[in-house]
């Protein structure tokens, strides 16, 4: 495969609003002894992409920062270190764009072997890419962090979005009895994720169904809103349940601190820009074979091309449209 000397990237050259993002040609990056250089196919935009964009999320950015998180390609070349991937292999990664690492909304890309997969026979990189960073953070936080088991109760908030599908969808998977919420135009997506029971936001009982929905309580409470309200959720949770936080960058709710000492009650705060490269392979795994089996699956509304890299940014950060965003170099 003939590498270009020079790319077209969207980049930024310093942090702030999507007016700092510019698309034009920057070097190719060239892959060092144990990096692969990618083609890029595809890509996403996560929320956690806007806030490293405009500064919120403090993380090195040597710039021109090429943005962007998630890929899916080709392999063009490969560093002498390297084993078990050629030119022409199709892959993916989901952890470019921090910590210093160039990101992925440009035609090429250089990713560390360790951090690279490979991308499932049959598997379309449209089916791939909307997955890849959801399906990661939702394993991250259930069988890292709340050591889900099977037969637990899971309550899932906000259980139609990007992350919160994924968290339905393995939770399920796992053997776990999923208790979701979601505005009613998303019940029918919910359920065919997974969800024993989908509580519409506006249901005039929803406390009475959300207590039905596990008897018992809870085991694990994952709510993807980040209003975090601790002294209605507690005491919906089962003796040792687990909350899990990576929502909510700026709340600061009241936290009833008895309620978790003396019933063994855990919060679980996670980012999955800091998960480490153990933590993302085991992830692969599994999003690899929910990948081949059909069963991780998201809602694509929007695809952009590069050049129009702010709009998909600004789309997001906006809420104009509900579901994944794509973004296209070629």
């Amino acid at each position: 495969m003939t590498v270009p000397a020079t790319m077209r990237a969207a980049f930024i050259r310093a942090t702030g609003g999507v007016e700092r993002i510019e698309v034009g040609q920057l070097p190719t990056p060239v892959p060092g002894p144990t990096d692969v250089l990618v083609r890029v196919e595809l890509s996403s935009v996560n929320h956690v992409d806007l806030f490293v964009r405009s500064g919120a999320y403090c993380t090195p950015t040597p710039f021109p920062f090429v943005i962007g998180r998630d890929l899916v390609g080709t392999v063009a070349a490969a560093g002498p270190g390297v084993a078990g991937l050629a030119p022409g292999d199709r892959v993916w990664c989901n952890s470019l764009g921090h910590g210093g690492r160039q990101g992925a909304f440009a035609e090429y890309a250089v990713v560390s072997a360790e951090r690279l997969y490979p991308l499932p026979a049959g598997v379309a990189a449209e089916a791939a890419a909307p997955v890849l960073h959801g399906a990661a953070t939702a394993h991250v936080g259930l069988f890292r962090e709340a050591r889900l088991a099977p037969g637990e109760t899971v309550f899932v908030g906000g259980a139609a979005g990007a992350v919160g599908s994924a968290v339905v969808q393995l939770a399920a998977a796992a053997g776990a009895q999923v208790v979701a919420t979601a505005s009613r135009r998303d019940v029918q997506w919910c359920t065919e994720s997974g969800a024993a029971a989908v509580i519409p936001y506006d249901a005039a009982d929803f406390d009475e169904q959300l207590r039905a929905g596990a008897p018992g309580g809870f085991d694990v409470w994952w709510d993807n809103s980040g209003h975090h309200d601790f002294e209605r959720t507690l005491p919906l949770l089962r003796q040792g349940g687990r909350v899990v936080l990576m929502a909510g960058l700026g709340a600061a709710p009241v936290l009833p601190v008895g309620a978790l000492y003396v019933r063994d009650l855990s919060l679980r705060g996670f980012a999955i820009s800091n998960a480490s490269v153990s933590d993302l392979a085991a992830a692969a795994t599994v999003i690899n074979s929910g990948l081949a089996s059909g069963r991780l699956r998201v809602r694509v509304r929007a695809t952009y091309p590069l050049t129009d890299a702010a709009k998909a940014h600004a789309a997001l950060e906006s809420g104009s449209v509900r579901g994944r965003i794509l973004v296209r170099p070629s």
